[in-house]
């Protein structure tokens, strides 16, 4: 059974945590390249980053790690956010604990793109996430 994906755009969805079972499903799917926004050990029994490298790239998945806490989202983070989407090969997954703060990241990267952050977060909220907090965390990273 594939994860639940919510698709913010052509081509990027966004997902909760996953799992080995998961990594190998969105490989059969034709994902191909996942973008992990979870710190490890966030939850007990969470797959690490570099276990799941080894796994994403054993079926030929481009895997970028990308921590991030709501305290510790940099700009930098952005930039690298940013940088996977440009570069990476298409269909991609982000994901995260629930999904939210993969959202929010690309939402950051939207806005640097000229979008509305009330749209942003209204588009979001179409897909059951939430991320009011994008105006007050734009302005932060400012």
């Amino acid at each position: 059974m594939s994860p639940q994906l919510a698709s913010l755009r052509p081509g990027l969805s966004i997902t909760g945590g996953l799992h080995r079972p998961d990594i190998e499903a969105l490989a059969r799917s034709g994902v191909r390249t996942i973008v992990n926004n979870r710190p490890d050990d966030e939850d007990q029994g969470q797959l690490s980053a570099a276990e799941a490298r080894r796994l994403a790239e054993a079926h030929g998945l481009v895997y970028h790690h990308i921590p991030i806490t709501a305290a510790t989202l940099s700009r930098a983070d952005v930039d690298a956010f940013a940088a996977a989407l440009r570069d990476a090969p298409t269909p991609v997954v982000a994901h995260c604990r629930t999904g939210t703060r993969s959202t929010l990241l690309w939402a950051l990267v939207r806005m640097r793109e000229g979008a509305d952050a009330l749209a942003l977060v209204a588009e979001a909220a179409r897909h059951g996430i939430d991320i009011a907090s994008l105006p007050a965390v734009a302005a932060r990273l400012r």
